[in-house]
């Protein structure tokens, strides 16, 4: 090296010390009067043209002798990009002069800083509005914000499964919303890379920025983009740190409305790029650490996006700019619209309703930029807007959607996974849209099976919005305005150890009991028992332990039949258990699923058995337009797919059971909270007055708008709609757990 700087640049090296590079070799070389950095690269000529490209802007941006950016070092030749053999190996080298001062990443960078930033680089693009380069306009890399889809390759090397499809929703959006509006952008030569360790300061002003190897001719946003992303990422606000670089650029070089627009899911796209080729380089090169070195801050920063408002963040841009808040229609508007067609009798929730946009994962998105935790929702089981199911409903319905008539692949597929999440006895399913319909078709084929009508139902059930539906479920026949109980309907009471009469570490037998002797003294044969495993409108009340257990036998010894309704406890949402009946050691000969199985698609399904199906195949045809159709059994096999690759009954298990713990600890410093019940992300509190110990329906609801204005979901339930529930989304996490417990404790103690 010593030899090759004296030949081609006549100079004496003093010291020469090698540095880190993402992927070509660096050298810092020290003379007795000045300090240069040697550039090294693997020979392509595409590499080539772009150093040499890279060379021309750095001597058009020194005409004013500033030193501000590295200035290229002629060879002997008069060459400032040669080609050399070095080590046995064709290589391109260069030399720049060495700039001075210290990089934002070895300091602690304070919001002036970032301020002289946003002035530096507006100055600077200002300047390469008059560099021109065809070869940087040709140029398409992953690194360049509009060419992201190129980073697509490398999403299968992150090794986690939930941050794989983190980045592949980021992925979506940025599909949806940036691609279609970067035609109407402003385009120019950016510098592209205002990373903390290629930003120089000096007394908090920036005094330099250093190697402009990942030049682009791009949208103008994107270099806006790129300084925030690395300004922001190591912060626990990120997006305030936005601000005063925005500001400043604003003064210097005016920004538009959209791209400011855009701005959020750019610096969403450039945190996808960073870690989706740190992955691939730990996967190709696990020795190269500079690749990877920024990784944990991107990975945490994506997560911070997620739960900030992709609204709530372009108005705190547009603020920052100087531009107006778009007005947004007042709740009270939306509620008068909403009830010019739509009858109050479809309520909405909370006293101030949400007037909701988006959602993603376990966040929702109003329209007035607020980012709302959801610890409510059962229904998008493994995330609102989750990709892998987004991207299967959106390719079968541009490929096939048609009815069960017909053979196609996806039906038995669907139907196979499915069943091999069930006991061989279970080896039937029918689909249908929703649970309803599935507890409707349930009750047909037990009439079919059993040519009976009596059928005995759970205290305070529910299992659909049909009539038939409605007739078994007492939360609903039992209502004040309800139709009351019909004769061929017999009520057992629910196996509440907390509000029922038994609470001795045997209840469940002694409801069972119960139950048995309402059995035995039908003057007709019953038919069927139907019951959820947690009885969601009762309050989240699990069955006492070892009810079904002896209840089932009881039944089928009269030849009735035992109906398991799934819909909201089924798929993992317990934890320990797929399915809900598991944990009574009980197998059901029909199993009623909807909701969660499609994420929120409208799908249903009954499972039964070999048996059942056979009485039912002798009646009348089953058909049902959409149950089961190419894009239901696409989207519903991913769902599984998710549950398995994300291991989400696993983590419902685990936060779950810290979610509980809380809430228990919570318990005995809050006297008003009577129970805490449920498992996994099934959790029941139930709200007591602290003098009577009765139901106290007030506080419950104050604590659910409490919450709901500070922006996290629970509802309420119960008989006396006094218990707080909560069943969020699979990809729940501790900390979103810890968050919920902290508000309530807030609240109460308020």
């Amino acid at each position: 090296m010593e030899t090759l700087l004296k030949e081609e640049f006549g100079i004496d090296a003093l010291n020469i010390k090698k540095l880190g590079g993402y992927d070509n070799a660096n050298y810092h070389i020290q003379t007795s009067s000045n300090n240069y950095i040697f550039k090294t690269y693997p020979y392509a000529q595409e590499l080539f043209d772009l150093i040499e490209t890279e060379t021309k802007a750095l001597l058009f941006l020194n005409q004013d002798k500033k030193q501000t950016f590295p200035i290229p070092i002629s060879f002997i030749s008069g060459d400032f990009t040669k080609v050399l053999e070095l080590d046995g190996k064709t290589t391109i080298c260069r030399m720049l002069s060495f700039i001075n001062g210290n990089f934002i990443g070895d300091i602690d960078p304070t919001k002036k800083t970032y301020a002289s930033l946003g002035s530096f680089l507006a100055r600077l693009d200002l300047k390469l509005q008059g560099f021109n380069s065809y070869i940087l306009k040709a140029r398409k890399w992953e690194w360049d914000l509009q060419y992201l889809y190129l980073n697509k390759k490398y999403i299968s090397d992150i090794l986690n499964a939930h941050d794989r499809n983190v980045v592949r929703y980021f992925f979506q959006q940025f599909e949806e919303i940036v691609v279609p509006v970067v035609p109407e952008l402003r385009k120019q030569t950016t510098y592209n890379d205002a990373n903390e360790w290629n930003v120089l300061v000096n007394n908090e002003n920036i005094s330099g920025l250093i190697d402009f190897g990942d030049m682009a001719h791009t949208p103008l946003i994107n270099e806006l983009a790129i300084a925030i992303t690395y300004a922001c990422y190591d912060k626990e606000n990120p997006l305030e740190w936005a601000i005063p670089i925005i500001k400043s650029y604003n003064k210097t070089l005016p920004l538009e409305e959209k791209e400011l627009k855009i701005l959020y899911y750019l610096i969403a796209g450039r945190l996808c790029t960073s870690v989706c080729n740190s992955a691939h380089s730990k996967k190709t090169n696990p020795d190269n650490t500079y690749a990877t070195g920024s990784e944990k801050f991107a990975w945490s920063t994506l997560y911070k996006l997620l739960a900030t408002s992709p609204i709530g963040a372009e108005n705190m841009f547009r603020k920052a700019a100087g531009m107006s808040i778009p007005r947004t229609t007042p709740e009270t508007e939306e509620i008068k619209r909403r009830h010019k067609h739509i009858s109050p009798i479809l309520s909405l929730s909370y006293s101030r309703p949400i007037f909701m946009v988006r959602a993603a994962f376990q966040y929702m998105y109003d329209g007035y930029g607020n980012a709302i935790l959801d610890a409510y929702n059962n229904i998008p089981h493994v995330g609102h807007s989750h990709p892998k199911v987004v991207e299967a409903g959106q390719q079968q319905m541009a490929q096939l959607n048609t009815n069960t008539r017909y053979l196609y692949d996806l039906l038995p597929r669907y139907s196979e996974k499915l069943l091999s999440k069930f006991p061989k006895s279970l080896n039937k399913v029918y689909f249908v849209n929703s649970g309803s319909a599935a507890s409707d078709l349930a009750l047909r084929m037990v009439h079919s099976h059993t040519k009976r009508k009596k059928l005995m139902v759970m205290e305070h059930g529910y299992h659909g919005n049909t009539q038939m539906g409605i007739d078994v479920s007492d939360y609903k026949f039992n209502n004040a305005k309800g139709a009351g109980k019909k004769e061929h309907i017999l009520k057992t009471p629910i196996p509440d150890t907390y509000n029922g009469k038994y609470k001795e570490k045997n209840a469940g037998s002694l409801y069972a009991k119960e139950a048995i002797e309402q059995i035995s003294n039908s003057v007709e044969p019953i038919a069927a028992f139907i019951s959820e495993p947690i009885v969601g409108c009762g309050g989240q009340v699990p069955l006492a332990d070892g009810y079904l257990k002896e209840v089932y036998p009881a039944i089928r010894e009269r030849g009735g039949v035992c109906i398991s309704d799934e819909v909201q406890t089924g798929f993992g949402r317990l934890g320990d258990h797929f399915w809900g009946y598991e944990a009574q050691e009980v197998i059901p000969d029909i199993v009623i699923l909807g909701k969660p199985m499609a994420n929120g698609h409208p799908m249903g399904a009954l499972v039964t058995t070999d048996e059942i199906a056979s009485s039912f195949n002798e009646g009348v045809e089953f058909f049902s337009s959409f149950g089961g159709n190419p894009v239901s059994c696409a989207i519903a096999l991913s769902v599984l797919e998710v549950i398995e690759e994300e291991k989400l009954q696993k983590n419902a298990k685990e936060v779950g059971d810290h979610y509980k713990s809380l809430l228990l600890a919570l318990k005995k410093e809050h006297k008003c909270i009577g129970d805490v019940r449920g498992s996994g992300l099934f959790l029941g509190i139930e709200i007591i007055d602290e003098k009577t110990q009765k139901t106290n329906r007030k506080l419950a609801h104050r604590i659910k708008n409490e919450l709901r204005n500070k922006n996290i979901l629970i509802s309420t339930d119960g008989p006396h709609d006094s218990v707080l529930k909560t069943k969020p989304p699979l990809c729940f996490t501790k900390e979103n757990a810890e968050t919920v417990v902290s508000a309530i404790d807030s609240i109460l103690k308020n």
